[in-house]
């Protein structure tokens, strides 16, 4: 068992302490969109702790947009995900912001599926 992983952890995945800049794209509790630049401080592969200055409604739906260099854009680097989909768990007043921690609607890794193996065409 590893120590640093407490016994009630209730995460599939660990966190890692990443500092990461954050678009948070919803709507408010009138229904007006908004758009909101936080900072990612933990991200794991179900979810983020988020730090922003806007008060969320509860278990709102949003959308992360992680700015990247222009490359990452032009498909030189496939798979690489800039825009999650992500619904608001709990938020905690903390020195004028709001920490935020958030689900991903799909994890980051999803369980790995056994490679097929292809049928050998016979040639004669």
């Amino acid at each position: 068992m590893n120590s640093e992983w407490p016994e009630n952890e209730r995460r599939k995945w660990t966190r890692l302490p990443l500092a990461i800049p954050v678009f948070v794209r919803g709507r408010d509790d009138q229904g007006k969109e908004f758009l909101e630049f936080a900072t990612a401080l933990n991200v794991g592969a179900g979810g983020m702790l988020v730090a922003i200055r806007r008060v969320l409604p509860p278990v709102a739906k949003l959308r992360l947009e992680i700015p990247s260099a222009p490359i990452a854009s032009l498909g030189a680097l496939p798979g690489a995900t800039r825009t999650l989909r992500a619904r608001t768990l709990r938020m905690t007043p903390a020195q004028g912001y709001y920490m935020v921690g958030l689900k991903f609607s799909r994890p980051l890794l999803l369980a790995q599926e056994p490679a097929r193996k292809k049928k050998a065409l016979s040639v004669v």
